[in-house]
């Protein structure tokens, strides 16, 4: 059979296994059972036990359970009122006000989870509520919630970018610190079309509160103390070359529970349920990432990650068109695959050809989370989108639509990047020197 017929049947495998309702862990376990019985001499058993070991045997992967937890422990304390408490006061100056709380929380808070679910989640019940109680619209408060939640993904640390980074051999520290720039660039943008909104819209915002003296201000400023130390302790140990990004991940569980202590949130129950919750969400990613090491070797084996890389690298294609035609198809694949999934079903298949193209596998592994990112509010498998319909109850092709501004400014994020690399590159370059 050749390549192309090889390639349609495991596709189809794939999605007739996933519309039988099989967790997504063991889909791709069987498709590369499948592949490896059918179309190599090698006995699926033994590769299947080799890949696996290797996935769950990982060191760099222990980060990955130690960042679940630590956002699965702040989800369950006060830090996102208090967050709201201490933003909202310097936000009533800017065109659009109160939206902008939206933003700033989910850049804040991704800075202490790696969630975007959770950054979306979170921040969502602090404000969605305020908002709506002041009169904001619900299209644009959803709509830019939507968007700044997928922060969570960029903004480190990120669990997106540990997968990428095990799944690419890149390191893990290096991606953290390239995310920071694009990160803060994304969250101006958004800030930026609400403020164009306000100014376009000035009927639909509430007026502003009262104005406070600067010493109210920074009064209700100590509410961020807590999270700006958690923030300073996790990514301060790892840029600062004190600790990698596991022992990073230690130190934000050990800051977690001291946050939840001193707020007074942290009992017997609370410290069960984050740590059963966090149990939950990493098996099901390390089952994932197991099925797609498996999946990974099975293509190997078969050859197929070569073939098609010498096959693309034979359509002649600009390295802006071969990211272009990967933009295209992550964002369609993100319809039916959460962000876990694409990155570790794919990187086997993509990372060769990228290579060859001459791409920086770092500078790509951002490029990859901004594309994720897009997954997260495109329809019908949109994580945040479900979340958000959860949350108000409203039709997820309306949160779709309220999310789609910032779908496109994710997009000229993307652009961005691909014109000024160094907005990618260059910290860590600083950072290496």
């Amino acid at each position: 059979m050749s390549d192309v017929g090889i390639m349609v049947l495991l596709v189809a495998a794939l999605f007739a296994i996933l519309a039988s309702g099989v967790w997504i862990g063991l889909t791709l376990t069987g498709v590369a059972w499948i592949g490896m019985q059918l179309f190599t001499s090698r006995p699926a058993g033994d590769a299947m036990a080799v890949a696996i070991w290797g996935s769950a045997s990982s060191w760099t992967l222990t980060a990955l359970p130690l960042f679940v937890w630590m956002g699965e422990i702040l989800f369950r304390t006060r830090l996102s009122s208090d967050m709201f408490r201490g933003l909202a006061p310097w936000m009533q100056a800017l065109p659009g006000r109160l939206l902008h709380v939206n933003v700033v929380g989910c850049t804040i808070f991704a800075a202490v989870s790696g969630s975007s679910a959770a950054t979306c989640a979170t921040i969502g019940k602090m404000s969605l509520p305020e908002l709506a109680r002041r009169g904001y619209p619900d299209g644009i408060s959803i709509g830019s919630l939507a968007g700044a939640g997928t922060l969570g993904l960029l903004i480190p640390p990120s669990i997106i970018m540990i997968v990428y980074g095990v799944a690419a051999d890149v390191s893990i520290a290096q991606l953290f610190i390239a995310g920071v720039v694009p990160g803060i660039l994304l969250a101006l943008l958004f800030s930026g079309y609400l403020v164009v909104w306000a100014l376009r819209n000035p009927g639909l915002v509430p007026p502003a509160d009262a104005p406070l003296p600067l010493r109210a201000k920074l009064a209700e400023s100590r509410h961020l103390i807590p999270v700006v130390l958690l923030i300073a302790a996790v990514l301060g140990s790892i840029y600062g070359g004190i600790a990698t990004p596991t022992e990073a991940a230690a130190v934000g569980v050990v800051g977690a529970l001291v946050v939840s202590a001193a707020q007074g949130s942290l009992t017997w129950q609370s410290f069960r349920d984050s740590l059963f919750g966090g149990t939950r969400l990493f098996c099901m990613i390390a089952l994932i990432l197991a099925g797609a090491a498996f999946l990974t070797l099975s293509m190997g084996y078969i050859g197929l990650p070569r073939h098609l890389a010498e096959w693309i690298g034979g359509l002649g294609l600009e390295p802006w068109q071969l990211l272009l035609a990967l933009m295209a198809f992550y964002i369609v694949l993100g319809c039916f695959l959460d962000g876990i999934s694409m990155v570790v079903l794919t990187m086997g298949v993509i990372m060769p050809t990228v290579t060859a193209a001459g791409i920086d596998p770092l500078w790509f592994g951002i490029f990859i989370v901004l594309v994720v990112e897009m997954a997260q509010i495109t329809p019908p498998v949109g994580f945040n989108l479900f979340v958000l319909q959860g949350m108000t109850g409203r039709d997820i092709g309306w949160v779709a639509r309220a999310a789609f501004p910032f779908f496109l400014l994710m997009i000229a994020a993307v652009v961005l990047i691909w014109a000024f690399p160094g907005l990618v590159t260059a910290l860590p370059q600083q950072m290496r020197g």
